[in-house]
């Protein structure tokens, strides 16, 4: 598709709302005084590939919390359609005059800047690839600092040709079950730490993410993954909190 050249407009798009099913009202959930959602948009602006970062939220009226939280930090808001989250995702974009994307769910507070910006680094250098994850091909990484990052007309053939419900309900299968159309990558840690789960579910991934948040972040609040990692090993009864939990298909 398109060649990425240099000084392209990289815009983070976090998907957020309150009406998740198993964990209602989950990203605005507080520890230390701070919602999660404030922590994964402190963590995402750190990432030096990010020009401008955007909370695509819906426009449910408990959806009002989310906005306010995002505005009053500085960050720019768009509110869509609660259903069709590929139409909300790509008018975000749009309204972000994004040349290339990167997508992040607001249940990942504990994003890695430089992760995103290994993964953003290897579309933005690359002459042919349409789609990069760190997920693509097999996990390598903790579940909870999935980054994908796509260029916007890779977004646009999507919104524009995918007609499935979960192709509506999603925003990439489109694009990554179409190798025919999109070129393809993926990125992988030196070390497999699929086991972690940081994203936030359930209760008991809360549990841990809070745990995890109280034991690192007041004296180290740049902390890296692998700072994590060394904490969860330091600490081995935090594997107990949530490894039951079964993620959603």
């Amino acid at each position: 598709m398109e060649l990425i050249e240099k000084n392209k407009k990289v815009v983070a798009v976090i998907q957020a709302r309150m009406t998740s099913t198993r964990l209602p009202g989950k990203v605005m959930m507080p520890v230390l005084g701070k919602p999660l959602l404030g922590y994964e948009l402190e963590r995402a602006a750190r990432a030096e590939r990010i020009s401008k970062i955007v909370v695509a939220t819906t426009v449910n009226a408990a959806d009002d919390v989310v906005a306010r939280c995002a505005e009053s930090l500085g960050f720019g808001v768009y509110r869509g359609s609660e259903d069709n989250v590929l139409e909300r995702y790509h008018a975000a974009a749009l309204a972000g005059s994004a040349d290339v994307v990167v997508r992040l769910t607001a249940d990942c507070p504990l994003i890695d800047p430089a992760v995103m910006d290994r993964v953003a680094a290897a579309l933005l250098e690359s002459d042919d690839l349409d789609y990069v994850s760190n997920t693509f091909g097999r996990r390598t990484y903790p579940r909870g600092l999935d980054t994908e990052v796509f260029t916007f007309a890779a977004l646009d053939r999507a919104w524009r040709e995918g007609r499935l419900p979960s192709e509506r309900e999603h925003v990439t299968p489109y694009i990554y079950n179409h190798p025919e159309i999109f070129k393809l990558g993926g990125i992988c840690n030196e070390t497999d730490l699929s086991h972690h789960r940081w994203t936030v579910d359930t209760p008991e991934d809360f549990e841990l993410i809070r745990a995890i948040l109280e034991g690192i972040y007041p004296s180290n609040p740049k902390f890296s993954f692998k700072n994590v990692v060394d904490f969860m090993n330091g600490n081995p009864r935090l594997f107990e909190v949530n490894c039951f939990v079964k993620q959603k298909t």
